[in-house]
């Protein structure tokens, strides 16, 4: 069967699907649906020899196979035609399916269903515990795949951390400023509790480990309050994003005076500093532990971890409005 053989099958799959959902709600049910387009394809592929399968397995995709072309079914109670797909992953994908296509059934406003390749309607990523494809049918939609320069045919069998590098990078064309990503290791393997914490909560330890990170992560936390973005904008997002911690009041991480009176009870003098000094050791701990792909996400390069000191101290004095980080902190001489 040719591709164009088959998708006339999906015009009349289609026509019969949209009549049945106008003239009855016993198709407006997810599951019957799915079980429904099975049906009509064969219906409109009556006498062509073709063989309709269900897939083997409920999380296996596509849902349908039919003489080595697959289709993944998808349904709405709301009148839209968008939805979120499937993993890019792809884990369980059949590979003796040579083209994917879409069937997607929308009962809301006026009922109706259409067939696109599966390709030509992926428009979006979303994430959230894993990422996952966006479907919209709309025929004038943005194609993802147009902007990854890379066509579906070549993403699809890719390895999950090539996958990964497409995604992030498309991901970061689109932020906004002071917006970070909260997930970038190599195969998304990055979690968060499912609850988010409460900074003020945390105990004295974790404060302090949390600060150090932050701290090393953002150099900004030595600069004005005037600086573009805010001083502790990158600082308090590293906490939420990587840690699930929520930081109401930023300044509380470093400027605040329950944290820099901690190491010397004398008030007035360089608040920043004194945090600074209270967590050094940590910070330099951190330094050394913390994957490559945060300095690369915050600071826009990766750098060796014996160099991260000092190119922090770099940034930081350039940051730093009235005084001069590299003349206090992380001193050779300290022997730290």
């Amino acid at each position: 069967m040719e591709p164009s053989d088959f998708e006339a099958v999906l015009d009349r799959t289609v026509a019969i699907l949209t009549a049945n959902l106008q003239a009855s709600d016993t198709y407006h049910d997810q599951r019957v649906f799915e079980q429904h387009v099975r049906d009509m394809i064969r219906v409109a592929a009556d006498g062509m020899g073709v063989t309709v399968s269900p897939s083997l397995h409920p999380h296996a995709f596509p849902d349908i196979t039919v003489n080595g072309y697959g289709v993944e079914v998808k349904y709405t109670k709301k009148d839209t035609w968008l939805a979120v797909g499937n993993s890019i992953f792809e884990g369980m994908r059949g590979h003796d399916v040579r083209d994917i296509y879409i069937v997607f059934g929308k009962a809301g406003g006026e009922a109706e269903a259409r067939w696109s390749k599966y390709e030509d309607c992926i428009t979006h990523v979303r994430v959230s515990h894993a990422p996952r494809f966006v479907v919209q049918m709309e025929q004038d939609a943005p194609k993802l795949f147009d902007r990854l320069d890379v066509s579906y045919d070549e993403f699809w069998p890719l390895e999950a951390h090539e996958k990964m590098r497409h995604i992030r990078d498309y991901a970061r064309g689109r932020l906004q400023e002071g917006e970070r990503l909260w997930w970038m290791d190599e195969a998304d393997v990055h979690s968060l509790p499912l609850q988010v914490r409460l900074y003020t909560r945390l105990s004295h330890t974790e404060k302090r480990v949390f600060r150090a990170e932050a701290a090393i992560i953002s150099p900004k936390v030595c600069g004005s309050p005037w600086t573009p973005g805010g001083k502790y904008i990158d600082a308090a997002l590293y906490l939420l994003t990587q840690h699930g911690v929520f930081c109401p009041q930023a300044r509380d991480l470093f400027s605040a005076g329950s944290v820099a009176l901690k190491s010397d009870p004398t008030r007035g003098g360089n608040y920043i500093l004194r945090a600074l000094l209270d967590i050094e050791d940590l910070m330099r701990e951190a330094a050394k532990r913390l994957e490559s792909a945060l300095f690369v996400e915050y600071w826009g390069v990766d750098v060796p971890p014996d160099d991260r000191l000092v190119e922090w101290l770099r940034r930081a004095d350039n940051y730093a409005p009235d005084w001069v980080p590299s003349e206090y902190l992380f001193l050779p001489e300290q022997g730290r």
